[in-house]
């Protein structure tokens, strides 16, 4: 697919690996809608990228919302074409601490939110995409995923974080195989280490700390290097159904 003329939906667009992928989309010719439940930052974020961006608000744990904000980009730009999950939160406690069992409600919002979410905004997202008309080899949609090396590496205190980026991998698959016969392509991406506002306020030597565990290059990922492998799989219409690790060779530890 093409990304100039594209629209593209991206959750959590207002900061982070969203808002670096939606600069992204813009610089290539394309229209993004930055979904966020952040209103002043959405807002600032859209404008800076000019009149091929659009902020949406966007909770992406309910139906209603979700289903809003696709209408309104619909409304506004014409069309879906690509969509992005990038809104995701993180928790670390261990499931028995100091002051006991792990809460459940803990457990839950980050399941709600990472995998829930990323499917609902999906099972949305295909059905506005297969309206539209075939391109080449008949696509219609690509949707991308954002999980984590957590997925497969997942550290002490991760429990919740690695099973919702471990569910996100385990439907990519199924998801992709699902929406074949309608076009629609679904590809992962599985970020490591990357420098984004969940750990813009880790101290500098706890960064420096992580930074010398990635073997090459030894840093924190750039938002702007995720926006680059997710513009190669909206354009190479090969890629489908398959789970990419964007870490550096980084192979966590237990801690």
């Amino acid at each position: 697919m093409k990304l100039e003329g594209s629209v593209v939906f991206i959750t959590g667009g207002a900061s982070g690996l969203g808002a670096a992928s939606a600069r992204m989309v813009v610089d290539a010719g394309g229209r993004a809608a930055l979904a966020d439940r952040n209103w002043d930052l959405g807002q600032a974020v859209a404008a800076s990228l000019g009149s091929h961006a659009i902020f949406v608000e966007t909770d992406v744990t309910d139906a209603e919302s979700v289903g809003r904000a696709m209408a309104d980009t619909a409304a506004r730009l014409g069309r879906l074409d690509v969509a992005m999950n990038c809104a995701g939160v993180g928790s670390a406690q261990r499931i028995l601490g100091k002051d006991g069992p792990m809460s459940l409600e803990s457990f839950r919002k980050v399941v709600e939110v990472n995998l829930i979410g990323s499917f609902n905004m999906s099972r949305l997202a295909a059905a506005s995409m297969a309206q539209n008309a075939p391109g080449e080899d008949g696509e219609r949609g690509v949707i991308i995923h954002t999980a984590s090396i957590a997925a497969f590496d997942g550290q002490i205190g991760q429990c919740a974080y690695s099973a919702s980026k471990g569910g996100v991998v385990g439907m990519t698959l199924p998801m992709a195989r699902d929406l074949a016969r309608h076009g629609i392509r679904v590809v992962t991406i599985a970020p490591g280490l990357f420098d984004t506002p969940l750990l813009a306020g880790l101290p500098e030597e706890a960064r420096r700390s992580l930074e010398a565990s990635i073997p090459y290059p030894a840093r924190l990922g750039s938002p702007a290097e995720y926006a680059q492998l997710a513009r190669h799989i909206i354009e190479n219409r090969y890629l489908n159904g398959e789970v990419i690790r964007l870490d550096g060779a980084l192979r966590m530890g237990p801690r």
